[in-house]
């Protein structure tokens, strides 16, 4: 059970935390015994009903080495802090307010952290994970630079990322991850990508396909290069 509490915490937000050692058993047959009660570790199958996803209890982890940037991973699951401000699965965790949703901080469980050596550790076996290194390969996309302003329109107004996300931490949605620090803990080429066609990841995502052309999607991914070379 300590396993699976450890890479539940990947995504959840939490309310505290707590410090767990490492399992010294083999990192493989381990996840998949302990965390696979909680998380996806091999892709679901593509005719299963979307009840698939609504009985979800943590984020998919089976393309976690196409995903994320492993400083990243190591730092975070030392210090974890919330990414879904309304965690993964939104109607469990918040009421409905005068002026819109209300996150119920007081539902989400205590999350653990990992001693730095711990954590080194399952960053390497996450980062092994990669199943879909041609969708990365496929990438055309080359990081670069724009305007925070015309960043900020491109991504709220012309698009309505802000609907379901946040480019700042006290403003947007509720229902997907915050994106402001979304450029340190993700690779370039899975932001584009997961963008493209999120359901070519994840059959089950809530995040529809954008049909955006690759100009769009270019300025929607050095938006999240800026703000998040930005934060400290």
């Amino acid at each position: 059970m300590m396993i699976k509490a450890v890479f539940v915490a990947l995504i959840l937000p939490l309310a505290g935390g707590v410090s767990l050692a490492v399992s010294a058993l083999e990192p493989h047959a381990l996840t998949q015994a302990e965390c696979g009660s909680c998380h996806a570790m091999q892709a679901p199958r593509h005719d299963l009903a979307i009840d698939e996803r609504i009985t979800r209890k943590a984020p998919p982890l089976y393309y976690a080495g196409n995903k994320f940037r492993r400083e990243w991973l190591v730092s975070w699951l030392q210090e974890p802090v919330p990414i879904r401000p309304a965690g993964y699965f939104p109607p469990a965790h918040t009421e409905q307010g005068t002026e819109g949703d209300v996150v119920d901080q007081e539902s989400f469980a205590e999350h653990p952290r990992l001693a730095a050596e711990d954590a080194q550790k399952a960053a390497d076996y996450l980062l092994t994970l990669r199943p879909y290194d041609d969708k990365i390969d496929a990438v055309k996309y080359r990081p670069g630079d724009i305007s925070p302003r015309m960043g900020q329109l491109n991504f709220s107004k012309f698009n309505g990322c802000s609907a379901c996300h946040r480019d700042v931490p006290d403003y947007g949605g509720l229902s997907g991850p915050e994106l402001y620090t979304a450029w340190r803990r993700l690779q370039p080429e899975f932001i584009a990508s997961f963008i493209t066609d999120p359901v070519a990841w994840d059959p089950h995502t809530l995040m529809p396909r954008s049909e955006l052309n690759p100009g769009v999607i270019k300025k929607l991914a050095d938006y999240l290069k800026v703000i998040g070379e930005e934060q400290p």
